[in-house]
């Protein structure tokens, strides 16, 4: 074990040679570039595409190798191999779109007709493949979980070359992806293009499965795809901050992958990177200061315990005022003791202003019940919230008018 972890501190260190070095940062822009595309397909709700798309590449490696040994060509010409790839995959996205458009079937069984037919289709040729008397097809498997270790030298870096042309590609159309993604009618309403930018980003989709499948593999690659964009989604809500950090996280998730691959060779490396990448997406989940499980669920006892709170003041003052019994209970009365608000039963002046506060709010917030719900923005926290930070002074006195309006019968208790 300490010799394996030692291998992958020396490659992730890149000082485990020349070549592994070459491997490691080819890798490394798949992810980055995975991640960075993979964010305006997620955005565009077009993750299950991706998955249609990878499995229909399969034909397309198969077929491109027997039709490398017809041409009497190398037999495992990899340009050839993955200009089928990207054949096949982009014409199971076609087929997706004709589905949908052409009759009443849902995006999602179409894409389950598409991806289950073609990837179907692929283990029979790989089959058949197998059972021929040529060199070379022993290492088709590779592309169905990815083999970073068996890449060459030239071909990890023309996979950084191609990585890098499509963030390049990418970031040149930020402008137009970032349009379609959040508004397509708005977009096609101002005269834009909508479906030859959605074939732009299918065609990059497209493109870095294709690069990805030697290194993640056609089943997988949909995952560097999806599990960046989904974790930078937790920490941050600006385009450009979450194309970044996926981007980040992709290409960190390749990088530690392809570090331990070749730490520990007889697991697979696809399968590797993907682990990474879901393990960065738990982090994110568990841990992002906003958005992540630890933080909601903090900020969900905060808020309930600062009602309670405001609740048991209210209801203090209320009995001051009307000389009644105090009915709070005793978990709220000893969290009010520590506060200072309370000491020896009654209010202390601290505990009497925070109490009036309260009870303003409280009646304020019933105001905008009665009135207009709608002029608070949606994720305002009933009750706790001041009403006068989430309104303008012309609603805020609106409402007290209301709190001076005489009760009438409608609103006698």
């Amino acid at each position: 074990m300490d010799g394996a972890l030692s291998v992958a501190l020396e490659v992730l260190t890149f000082r485990a040679g020349y070549n592994a070095s070459v491997v490691t940062l080819g890798a490394t822009c798949l992810g980055v570039a995975a991640g960075v595309v993979g964010t305006f397909t997620f955005l565009r709700r077009r993750a299950l595409i991706s998955d249609a798309m990878s499995h229909a590449t399969l034909p397309g490696v198969v077929l491109a190798f027997l039709l490398g040994i017809a041409f009497g060509l190398e037999q495992r010409n990899l340009p050839l191999l993955l200009a089928g790839a990207a054949v096949t995959g982009g014409l199971g996205v076609f087929l997706v779109q004709l589905i949908t458009r052409s009759s009443r079937i849902t995006e999602d069984a179409a894409i389950g007709i598409v991806l289950s037919v073609f990837y179907g289709l692929g283990v029979v040729l790989l089959t058949y493949v197998q059972s021929l008397s040529v060199g070379g097809q022993a290492g088709l498997e590779s592309f169905i979980l990815g083999q970073t270790a068996a890449m060459r030298r030239d071909e990890a870096i023309a996979l950084a070359i191609l990585a890098l042309a499509a963030i390049v590609s990418t970031v040149l159309l930020f402008k137009e992806f970032r349009l379609v993604c959040f508004d397509a009618e708005f977009a096609r309403g101002l005269g834009w293009p909508v479906f030859r930018i959605d074939l732009l980003m299918a065609g990059l989709s497209v493109f870095v499965t294709v690069i990805g499948l030697q290194t993640v593999g056609l089943i997988l690659i949909v995952a560097l795809l999806i599990l960046p964009p989904v974790a930078a989604r937790f920490w941050s809500d600006d385009l450009r901050t979450i194309v970044i950090l996926s981007g980040c996280i992709g290409g960190a998730s390749a990088w530690i992958g392809a570090a331990l691959s070749a730490a520990f060779a007889d697991l697979p490396t696809g399968g590797i990177i993907v682990l990474v990448a879901g393990v960065l997406f738990v982090v994110s989940l568990l841990l992002a200061p906003r958005r992540g499980a630890v933080a909601n669920g903090w900020r969900r006892m905060s808020l309930a315990f600062r009602l309670r709170r405001d609740r048991a003041l209210a209801e203090l003052l209320a009995a001051e005022r009307e000389a009644g019994p105090i009915t709070i209970g005793q978990q709220a009365r000893l969290w009010l003791i520590l506060s200072g608000y309370l000491r020896n039963g009654r209010l202390t002046p601290l505990g009497r202003q925070r109490a009036m506060a309260a009870d303003r709010n409280f009646r304020l917030w019933e105001e905008v019940l009665r009135s207009d719900r709608a002029m608070v923005p949606p994720e305002a926290a009933f009750g706790i919230d001041p009403v006068e930070r989430l309104l303008s002074t012309e609603q805020l006195r609106s409402l007290e008018r209301g709190l001076l309006r005489p009760a009438g019968p409608e609103h006698a208790s």
